[in-house]
């Protein structure tokens, strides 16, 4: 009923040593979602590799060829430094949006109720045309425009708790009147994007939220920006689909940021979010792993998010 993104292969996306967005991560989530008994009551799904022509829906091709060029001529850094890779990350970059794709066909074909992908590298960062902050593919964006182009989804929304601004998903929909992006993150902070006066132009204005918030923050903040603005906008926008950018650097305790959300606020959070689901579109709800760099906090918080998706089965799925 909760379908589950989680393959080994994304272990193969190999970074430097003591690299914060490190291999054993997936070890982490892998081994608390067993010790939770979720890990084989969950749909677990395979991934393929996104197709070039997917990933091009939200990346320009001539990145999107130039990138994958570079890293497999054994490039270790993109981006000035800012991503680590090694020959195979490019490879496993595309499974990661892959995994998100295969989330979307499983949910929006009524094979699952709501779906969580745990996937590396992380996306959220990664704009159009540039990798940056652990990111090469976007892997919520190119979901989204996969559900547009191909399940013929009008609208999405795409919430973000990470506590880093999803600035590249930010810029691919900046100006898209078909996609609404919400965004807490802590400021200032990395990538120093994300003020409130943020909005979208032309046909996407308005359809930017962003609430940043300094360091210490925690659920009266972050709980009340989704409260009182996400989840009413994403009322009146009326999405077929609403994903989620899980970042669990936002919990306590993160070693890069600075956020106080804890694992029941995650809970909290989740709940709050399928709730609006049910009442828009269906109860769709497609998670992506994004940051959660403390192994033992991300595994916490990674499993209580699991736990309320498991919890929130529709009727609808056979």
């Amino acid at each position: 009923m909760t379908a589950l993104v989680l393959d080994p292969i994304y272990k193969a996306h190999e970074t430097a040593w003591d690299h914060p967005e490190s291999p054993e991560r997936l070890d982490a989530i892998e081994d608390a979602f067993r010790q939770s008994g979720l890990l084989d009551r969950v749909s677990r799904l395979s991934p393929q590799p996104a197709p070039l022509e997917q990933i091009t829906r939200a990346h320009d091709r001539a990145y999107a060829e130039e990138i994958l060029r570079t890293i497999a001529d054994g490039e270790p850094w993109l981006a000035g430094g800012d991503v680590s890779v090694c020959r195979r990350s490019g490879e496993i970059a595309l499974l990661a949006a892959g995994g998100a794709i295969a989330a979307v066909d499983a949910v929006l074909s009524g094979r699952a109720a709501n779906a969580f992908c745990a996937v590396r590298p992380p996306g959220h960062h990664a704009t159009a045309d540039e990798a940056m902050g652990f990111c090469i593919f976007n892997n919520v964006a190119v979901a989204a425009r996969y559900a547009q182009k191909v399940h013929g989804i009008e609208r999405v929304a795409i919430l973000d708790w990470d506590v880093h601004h999803g600035n590249g998903t930010q810029d691919i929909f900046y100006s898209d009147g078909t996609v609404l992006f919400c965004s807490t993150h802590q400021s200032p902070w990395y990538p120093g994007t994300g003020a409130a006066t943020e909005c979208g132009v032309g046909p996407g204005e308005g359809l930017t939220i962003n609430r940043p918030f300094g360091a210490g923050a925690a659920m009266p903040e972050i709980g009340g920006a989704f409260v009182d603005d996400f989840l009413p906008a994403v009322r009146a926008f009326r999405p077929g689909l609403i994903l989620i950018s899980a970042g669990f650097d936002s919990r306590v305790g993160d070693p890069l940021g600075e956020f106080r959300l804890t694992d029941a606020d995650f809970a909290t959070l989740t709940r709050a979010v399928l709730d609006t689901a049910q009442s828009v579109c269906d109860g769709r709800v497609v998670s992506v792993l994004e940051g959660g760099y403390s192994l033992p906090g991300l595994a916490t918080a990674a499993t209580a998010h699991l736990i309320e998706l498991y919890g929130g089965h529709t009727s609808r799925v056979k």
